[in-house]
Order: structure tokens, then sequence, then C-alpha cells
């Protein structure tokens, strides 16, 4: 009798191994929907679907994804992240913390609206090609912030508040931070308190147009009332820029940004919603001006990311040098230098000056921005 019920259960083991073998694979993860143009930051999002509900379809921070439009453009293996962590100019598919929609985004480059030729009536495929395999990249680059201020030791860490120090700049001249208008990240009022007692007198916005910043001030939570004043009184540019700091609209806004500084009252402040990429490039560029050497443009760049995700050289040294490509890559644009040369080799301040020229000053314009700041 169990010799019996020994060959039913092998037999019954075996049918359904063959089965197994014969049941189709499961398909792969696939959304269909359609996509929206984001001017802000140069992206292309995937409509319809939060963050949360597209990782629900199948997809998880780390796989590889392949993209078809109807237009016939297929684009293979692109890593999906929870933020931009590719080279500068490589294609991502990105969910980034706060924002309502997954993206197609080049890392700090051109539009992928334009270059795959979508419109409004455009969709998209995204189907999953290789789960997990960016997962080791996600995992040592991954990071988020609170917008709680209880979790911040100081006001000052949760508004990104500063004044810029480096070579030759004027002391408490220049000052970063994040939004004081824009208050999605609940920090607006504090970087608007710390402006009004650092006596700012001149602001360069480098995220909203006039119709984000009507939006800011006519939201309920919006108690920025010392910037507005200073808006009201046009002493503040809204310069509407996505986070190409390599392309010629980048450069000639920014460029006539700082010569429109040297005719207004300082100090200044320099923003966008975070402080922290499309600022942090703006600092650099003020600071190479100012004849600062590398380092103090890495040190100043990389407190954003101590206050925010209280990332050091000495509490998360792998992360540390993983976010120094960004800054890095700053002082090559600046530069015209190839990726990999030795930063400390680079002439930083005539690359600024070139970067301005290319931005249409003149070198007497140029002489005006350096003696304003130095």
């Amino acid at each position: 009798m169990k010799k019996r019920m020994l060959s039913l259960g092998l037999a019954a083991l075996f049918f359904a191994l063959i089965f197994a073998g014969c049941a189709k694979p499961e398909k792969p993860a696939t959304i269909e929907t359609g996509v929206v143009e984001n001017t802000e930051f140069n992206t292309v999002y995937i409509d319809g679907l939060t963050i949360d509900e597209f990782n629900a379809g199948g997809f998880s921070f780390g796989d590889s994804l392949n993209i078809r439009f109807d237009n016939g453009i297929t684009i293979e293996d692109i890593p999906y992240y929870s933020g931009y962590y590719t080279p500068v100019g490589e294609l991502l598919v990105c969910g980034y913390p706060g924002y309502p929609h997954v993206m197609i985004a080049r890392n700090y480059g051109e539009s992928p609206w334009e270059e795959f030729e979508l419109t409004n009536s455009s969709r998209v495929t995204v189907t999953l090609n290789e789960k997990g395999k960016y997962l080791a990249i996600e995992e040592l680059y991954a990071m988020s912030y609170s917008v709680k201020r209880e979790d911040f030791d100081s006001d000052e860490r949760f508004a990104n508040f500063r004044a810029v120090k480096g070579g030759r700049l004027k002391e408490n001249l220049f000052f970063r931070s994040a939004s004081p208008c824009d208050n999605r990240l609940n920090r607006a009022p504090y970087a608007n308190r710390f402006a009004e007692a650092s006596g700012v007198r001149f602001v360069i916005n480098l995220s909203d147009n006039e119709d984000k910043y009507q939006n800011h001030v006519s939201q309920a939570d919006f108690q920025s009332q010392y910037y507005d004043g200073l808006y009201r009184e046009g002493n503040v540019l809204l310069l509407a820029l996505d986070a190409n700091y390599r392309s010629d609209q980048f450069a000639q806004a920014l460029s006539n940004a700082f010569f429109a500084m040297t005719e207004h009252e300082a100090p200044a402040l320099i923003h966008c919603v975070e402080g922290k990429d499309r600022t942090g490039f703006a600092c650099a560029l003020l600071l190479a001006l100012a004849d600062a050497t590398a380092q103090e443009i890495i040190d100043d760049y990389m407190i954003t990311y101590d206050n925010y995700y209280g990332i050091t050289k000495e509490t998360k040294p792998e992360k540390y040098e993983a976010i120094l490509r960004n800054v890095y890559d700053f002082l090559y644009c600046l530069c015209d230098a190839p990726k990999g040369t030795p930063v400390d080799s680079l002439a930083l301040k005539e690359g600024a000056e070139n970067y301005l020229r290319r931005g249409g000053l003149s070198d007497e314009q140029i002489r005006a921005v350096e003696q304003f700041i130095a």
C-alpha cells in the first residue's frame, strides 16, 4: 500500500512538472497611457498615474524598462530610479518623491518631448525589461527628505538657507535657499523670514514664471509677504529655467540676470525650488567668477545634501562620492572640459567668464559683474 501511494505521488509530481513546463510564461508588467509635457524640468510626464499607481502596475525602482511611443519610436533598457541617478545627459524614467507623476527625462539634458517628436495626443507603452537590473545603483543613490520642520535641528537647515562663501566673494553679499515663495516643500515661510533678516534686496528666482508666482501668492498657506514686497518693487527676476544648465537658454538667462544684479541693491538671494541643482550651478558660476577653488565650490554644493539628507563625507562616504559627479559636471560645463579632467586643473574663472560670454555679455559687462561680487 505504501509503495502504491509513493508511486501515485511521483506520478502526480511528474505530471505537475510537465504542465508547469507547458504553461505560458507570465507577461511582463505593461502600462499604456498618454504623455504630458513638463516644461519646468524638461521632462515628459507619464499621464494619469501617480508614482504609487505606476509602481502598483508591477514596476519597482531599480528596474530596467522599455518604452514605445505610438509614433514608432522605441527605447530599450532604460533605468527606473527614484531620482536623477544617471550620468549627465542620459535617459531615465524617474519617480521623484513629492511630485505627482513618473517622468521620462534626460538628466540635465534636453527635453524628450522634442527629441521623440511627441504631441498632446501621443501615447506611450512602458514594459518591464528586466527586474532589478539597476537596483544596486538605486540603492547607492536613493535618498529622500522630510517636509516636516520637526525632523531638522534648525530652521536654517530646514530652509537650506545660507550665505555663499568662497574665493574673493564679498561676505554676506549672496545667499541661497529653498524657495521663499513656493511652499510645496513647507519651507517657504522659513526661507522668507531668513531673507528678511539677512536684508536681501534682490532675488534671482530660477524656477518660476509670472503665472507660477501668482499661483504661489494665491495659495491659502502663502506667508511670504517680505518676498512679495521685493517682487512688487521690481526686485525679483523670474527666470523659469529648467535644469539644463548646458543649454544656450540657461546661459543667456543666467548671464543677463547676473548683469541685472549689478544694477540693483545688495544683498542678493538665488533660489529655485529646493535650492539644490539649478541654484547649485548658479552659485558655482558666481564662486568661479570670484576666484574660488574647485574645493570651495564643491563644499558649497554639498552643504545642501547635508541639510536635506544628512550626507557628508564622514557620515555616508559612498553616497557623498557618488553625488560629487553632479558638481564636477558644473565645472566641466563652465570650462568646456571633458569628463574625467582633474577639477583642480581647471581654469575656473576663465571658464566662468566664457560662460557669460556665451550668454551674451560683453567683456565690459563681465567686469561689472566681477566688481560687484568681489
